[in-house]
């Protein structure tokens, strides 16, 4: 199902044309109807008018995904700025083009979005490029943080920490590493001591977060 949005019949009719063969349609012409719609249907596409009354720019887009966080938006307008669209595409729209697109193009764009890619301007890719080079920096800088704070583990308090990691208890522990409880109690409450933790949950998450994906543990036999 692609759900169409604008209070533009002119411009309903053309995208109707443009999109008709690729899934049934369902056209809306009121945001109060669009808001019932995506819950109900729950189109995989909607093609939203930007302009459209009451819909509040960025923040009204990023309100009618969150009543259907799986429908794919493609964004159509006469005139924004980058930094607008921009802003769009951070909220998780899939795509953003022309209100007036020739048929042809919206429904390859719409094609595209259905194969799960993004239709972007080429001018605005430097902003998607930066974007992912920032979260990259950012948690190779966390990773490198946890990592140090490992250091300060001795080996054995390093075992037993990623083993909590792999979601084992202290009898599993235990077992594994031929030790008693009550020593792997003891090792746990000085893991928790110098890395400033209080439960086993939040001991597991600093330890994932410091192990590449796919990467096997220290233990790993």
């Amino acid at each position: 199902m692609i759900l169409l949005a604008s209070s533009s019949q002119e411009d309903l009719s053309r995208w109707e044309q443009a999109v008709q063969s690729l899934a049934p349609i369902f056209c809306s012409t009121a945001l109060d109807s669009v808001k019932r719609e995506l819950v109900r249907i729950k189109p995989q596409i909607l093609l939203l008018d930007h302009d459209m009354p009451k819909l509040d720019g960025t923040d009204g887009v990023l309100g009618l995904m969150k009543l259907n966080p799986e429908t794919r938006v493609i964004v159509l307008t006469r005139l924004i700025s980058d930094e607008v669209e921009w802003a769009l595409f951070r909220t998780g729209i899939r795509g953003c083009c022309r209100s007036d697109t020739e048929p042809d193009q919206l429904k390859n764009i719409v094609e595209c979005v259905q194969r799960g890619e993004l239709w972007i301007r080429r001018a605005l890719s430097w902003h998607l490029l930066n974007e992912l080079v920032m979260i990259t920096q950012e948690k190779n800088r966390i990773k490198q943080a946890v990592s140090d704070l490992l250091t300060n583990l001795t080996r054995r308090e390093q075992e037993i920490a990623t083993l909590v990691g792999n979601g084992e208890s202290n009898k599993q522990i235990a077992r594994r590493l031929d030790i008693t409880e009550r020593t792997v109690k003891a090792h746990l409450t000085e893991v928790f001591r110098k890395l400033d933790v209080v439960d086993r949950l939040k001991l597991a998450l600093i330890v994932k977060g410091s192990m590449t994906p796919g990467a096997p543990s220290r233990t790993a036999h």
